[in-house]
């Protein structure tokens, strides 16, 4: 299927691994000129030449820049004034039991998981607007529905975030632009796999088993019972960012794998 994002300037932040990494080389298979970002210089080149490898004319640059602050925000701005899609993909995460979160976490996590998404929406939104089309998506979770005990200040940020998105999207009205969520459920990313190795060698079991007591202690509703590959997540992030998505809109769209029990 082509998506007719050929040419279509694309920005995806937190982007040198994992999701955003994956939607970003979806955007470029599909013709669109992408632009990665990641804190250091060292690891957005790196991505841009990973993608460039992987996807033959590949049209990607890279920017490096700290979206967790205001400053960093507008450096990545004044290197790059107008986009057509916007993915607002930049997140962290850790697992802290809630009564342990002290103040400066749950800032720290609002700072770079909405506030970055509102900063660069802020910005790109008129232009979009002006030219009455145009693509933002912010990358939420299961974890905004099924608030994880184990990280509130994490669930409570990707819960902003279908907020912040829907209420964007109403200045969309009668226009081609769309502001969308989608919420994916426990992905095999790299910052999963960082903390899967880490449990495995606490406890001694490989990958597979981890994978399966998760699935029946912590997320015993997934249909899949597997982790989703990033790719898996990105298809959709692909699909909302084409004009073919122009009927969904201040949406929050699920690629849980049935983790949600909610029937809506």
């Amino acid at each position: 299927m082509d998506l007719q994002l050929k040419n279509k300037k694309a920005l995806v932040t937190g982007s040198t691994a994992g999701i955003g990494f994956a939607i970003a080389q979806a955007l470029a298979a599909e013709g669109a000129i992408v632009t990665v970002n990641g804190r250091t210089q060292a690891r957005v080149d790196e991505a841009a030449k990973k993608l460039k490898a992987a996807v033959k004319n590949a049209q990607v640059n890279g920017i490096a820049a700290d979206l967790s602050t205001a400053a960093g925000c507008d450096a990545l701005i004044k290197q790059l004034p107008t986009v057509e899609i916007l993915i607002n993909n930049l997140g962290i995460f850790e697992i802290k039991p809630a009564l342990e979160i002290p103040d400066a976490d749950w800032m720290r996590f609002f700072e770079t998981n909405v506030m970055s998404g509102v900063r660069m929406t802020r910005h790109y939104l008129p232009g979009m607007l002006k030219a009455n089309w145009g693509r933002i998506i912010f990358v939420s979770s299961e974890s905004a529905v099924q608030i994880p005990k184990e990280m509130i200040h994490y669930g409570m940020t990707k819960t902003a975030q279908i907020a912040v998105a829907r209420g964007f999207a109403e200045e969309t009205k009668s226009t081609g632009v769309t502001i969308n969520t989608i919420l994916p459920g426990p992905t095999k990313s790299e910052g999963l796999g960082s903390f899967m190795e880490q449990m495995a060698k606490q406890s001694g079991k490989d990958f597979a088993t981890l994978e399966k007591d998760f699935f029946q202690s912590a997320r015993p509703s997934s249909l899949l019972q597997r982790f989703a590959t990033v790719e898996e997540v990105a298809a959709m992030a692909a699909y909302l960012s084409s004009p073919l998505a122009s009927a969904t809109n201040g949406s929050a769209v699920r690629v849980d794998a049935g983790t949600i029990t909610a029937a809506i």
